[in-house]
């Protein structure tokens, strides 16, 4: 038996050391990459950006994957749980508003090492909770505080690609900067969706799986905090930077409320973010019913958010030439709702894995990818209002109606008396019927898709305004680089 455990030991030290090896290549590609894709445009301090967007919804969805089994692990409530991941919603709904205040007058360089010390902090505080010598009684607090601290960090980075887009990148390049920044925080839910499920599995044990997503935390603290030094670039990347100063924080606020096309924007593609945020956080317990285990459910999170990522990209590239915002997001919003209600439909069917992972796809190639655009969207008709306050409000809607949503479709799932097929983890609550939360929330997507296809319209501010720019003024104006650096709040 001795052999046997020793050889046990060393199985699961194999395994946690690669995907401790994952995480850190992963990061060292995302910055080779992003040093030779951009070096003649921008400066290195932008680069960590794109690494603090990736890391902080990693502790989002650290429990959403493995839901079950964190209750166990523990010994709370699937609801309890929910709330680990609700958690993030509630501080945004909250928090939002002084996050787009913070990134529109104190700047992007402190907001984003700000969050990776919140972020930080929230990981290692999770991984305390679980050591053996915290009671029993405190284990659930001092994990739900440490998450709670990593929620007040992820708004500085999901306010942030619009801002940094507009900071450090030219006009002809802004959709491919913002869908990179946007995507780097869906490849951190690819990673969770992956890692969350195959750690457990190996290890057994919570505290190896939080502890392993801390280590990313705080490499990403430590580069940001040494590596973003410059606030904004020497020389205005392009003429709306140069032309026009933001509104102040409350003005803004004030004409975005009284833009019809912004407001059907924050509404409607709210109500899709709202819709994502409850397929994230509740598809494992929609799968598991139908006797799907944790690795499948993880898989088709991240096969969709793969499939994301590709269609932003691709997304990004054509938008970047055409400046059709509006076209591609409508596109996107109705093809995302078909696949929404396939998704009602086939995730209550038993042994259809292949077409379960298509749907998902299907679902993450056009509804994952159009965020950016959606954002970048935002701004074009909420012009000259600051980047994050306008992408920032969108999110708040978002978080909002998630909320909402979140709570709607765990009271409409009710316990069923037998679940033969089912692989989820014992408990009273863990057995739930899901086929009527899964046709409201494809009825709540698509009602914000028809809204919004039917009543949104808008002009390009931004354009109409870089068009119109004076090219002697923006040529000046580019050259006196230090004196643009030191009067732009951002």
């Amino acid at each position: 038996m001795d052999g046997d455990d020793d050889d046990l030991v060393q199985f699961h030290a194999l395994h946690i050391y690669k995907c401790h090896r994952y995480i850190i290549y992963s990061i060292f590609l995302n910055v080779v990459f992003l040093w030779t894709r951009y070096r003649n445009n921008v400066h290195i301090e932008a680069t960590p950006s794109f690494l603090l967007c990736s890391i902080s919804p990693q502790a989002w969805l650290t429990f959403a994957p493995v839901a079950d089994q964190t209750a166990q692990y523990l010994r709370v409530s699937l609801n309890l749980v929910n709330w680990l991941s609700l958690v993030y919603i509630v501080v945004a709904v909250f928090f939002s508003l002084i996050t787009t205040w913070v990134l529109d007058t104190l700047g992007l360089r402190f907001s984003l090492i700000m969050g990776s010390w919140l972020n930080m902090l929230g990981a290692i505080l999770r991984v305390i909770g679980m050591l053996s010598c915290i009671p029993e009684r405190a284990i659930f607090p001092m994990v739900m505080g440490g998450q709670t601290l990593c929620a007040f960090a992820q708004p500085f980075f999901i306010f942030a690609p619009t801002k940094l887009a507009a900071l450090w990148f030219p006009d002809h390049q802004r959709a491919t900067a913002n869908m990179m920044a946007s995507m780097a925080n869906t490849v951190g839910l690819l990673l969770a969706n992956i890692f969350s499920p195959m750690i457990l599995s190996y290890t057994n044990t919570l505290f190896m799986l939080l502890l392993i997503y801390a280590i990313p935390a705080t490499i990403a603290c430590f580069l940001a905090t040494v590596g973003i030094r410059e606030r904004v670039p020497p020389t205005p990347p392009s003429a709306s930077m140069v032309t026009s100063s933001s509104e102040p924080f409350l003005q803004g606020v004030k004409l975005l409320l009284t833009n019809k096309a912004y407001v059907f924007l924050l509404v409607c593609f709210g109500s899709g973010i709202g819709v994502f945020t409850c397929f994230s956080t509740l598809l494992e317990q929609i799968l598991c019913v139908k006797g799907y285990t944790n690795d499948f459910a993880g898989l088709c999170g991240a096969v969709a958010i793969v499939f994301g990522v590709l269609g932003a990209f691709l997304l990004g590239l054509y938008v970047d030439k055409t400046k059709k915002f509006t076209e591609v997001t409508k596109i996107n919003m109705c093809l995302t709702s078909l696949g929404c209600s396939v998704f009602a439909v086939v995730s209550q069917l038993s042994e259809q894995k292949f077409i379960i992972g298509a749907v998902c796809a299907w679902f993450g190639f056009f509804g994952y990818s159009v965020y950016p655009i959606a954002m970048e969207l935002g701004v074009e008709c909420s012009y000259p209002v600051g980047e994050a306050t306008s992408s920032g409000l969108i999110f708040v809607s978002g978080q909002i109606q998630a909320a909402l949503y979140l709570l709607l479709l765990q009271a409409l799932a009710k316990p069923m008396a037998e679940s033969p097929l089912s692989v989820c983890a014992t408990g009273t609550d863990a057995n739930l019927s899901w086929t009527v939360p899964v046709l409201v929330m494809a009825g709540l997507c698509t009602l914000g898709t028809c809204c919004f296809v039917g009543f949104f319209h808008t002009d390009y501010r931004r354009l109409r305004a870089e068009a119109t720019a004076s090219p002697n003024r923006v040529t000046n104006q580019s050259t006196g680089g230090d004196t643009w650096a030191n009067s732009t709040d951002a």
